[in-house]
């Protein structure tokens, strides 16, 4: 079965045609941006698509089999499109780009010729360039659920179904001090155990990365004030006085879900699972081996 609509197919029987390429990108947080290697605005059913980026790209191939196919975009860092800040701060990361034929004389007539995603992005002297890779990248991934002790849920989400909505699990705070790039000194979290954000989500309400999410790595006191260490990532700066929330995080044990949460009939672990060190042991006289739980 042709994949081109018969309207383009007699186009591409004529002995001058007239196509070009169109993009349409689209960001995981849903923004939709869409290019042309074309010299104008282009208005398609799925959108409209603009060149002033200068969009182009490299030979494509499409092979059969299960080997991933790539190919190379290049365009223009423009201020107003595609700003190298949002590419640092990965917001291009894993983004889909649908890739179109257009018969620029007649843009009615145009065909999906391949869908990707972005894989990896350079830049340099103003400009960067895009891997596409096809969707048989996706078969390379992990599939499925891996058998472990820890829990394999995201804190709150429709598997783990702790409840993150009380006061205990919340605050707001704001940075007083920068020790470094990821460390933060902060206020708002005063009277809270150590630990007790560890692991979870900080979103930040105001400043250069008001709306962007980070990961806690470790919560401490630190006298009146809170230390806080965040991944690494990239993006803005931090500043002094930005403001933030935060949610309180999970280690993914057993232990912490029952204790902390009290949501242990919903972990999403195997915590009886015997490790290493039980296959490689020897039997000895006090040892239990009466088949009960190895987690109370």
């Amino acid at each position: 079965m042709n994949a081109y609509p018969q309207a383009l197919l007699d186009h591409f029987a004529q002995d001058v045609t007239s196509v070009c390429h169109c993009w349409k990108l689209i960001r995981r947080d849903g923004t939709v941006l869409g290019f042309t290697d074309h010299d104008r605005r282009l208005v398609l059913d799925s959108g409209v698509f603009e060149p002033e980026t200068g969009l182009s790209a490299s030979e494509a191939r499409q092979s059969l089999g299960l080997s991933v196919d790539t190919v190379d975009v290049e365009g223009a860092l423009a201020s107003d499109r595609i700003r190298d800040e949002d590419i640092a701060a990965g917001l291009y990361d894993g983004a889909t780009v649908e890739t179109y034929l257009v018969n620029w004389r007649s843009p009615t007539k145009f065909a999906l010729i391949r869908k990707a995603t972005i894989g990896k992005i350079t830049r340099a002297d103003g400009r960067f360039v895009a891997e596409l890779q096809s969707l048989m990248h996706r078969l390379d991934q992990p599939n499925g659920r891996y058998v472990t002790r820890k829990c394999d849920a995201e804190l709150g989400d429709g598997r783990c179904r702790a409840s993150l909505s009380k006061p205990a699990f919340n605050a707001m705070g704001a940075v007083e001090s920068l020790d470094g790039t990821d460390m933060l000194r902060v206020s708002g979290l005063d009277g809270i155990d150590t630990g007790w954000f560890s692991f979870g989500t900080l979103t930040w309400t105001s400043g250069a990365r008001q709306g962007r999410t980070e990961r806690i790595v470790d919560q401490r006191n630190d006298g009146s004030l809170a230390v806080l260490t965040l991944q690494a990532s990239n993006g803005p700066p931090f500043g002094i006085g930005d403001g933030f929330t935060v949610v309180a995080g999970c280690d993914n044990s057993f232990a912490t879900c029952k204790a902390k949460f009290a949501n242990a009939r919903n972990f999403r672990g195997f915590p009886h699972l015997p490790g290493n060190d039980v296959a490689y042991s020897y039997v000895s006289e006090d040892g239990v081996f009466d088949g009960g739980s190895v987690v109370p």
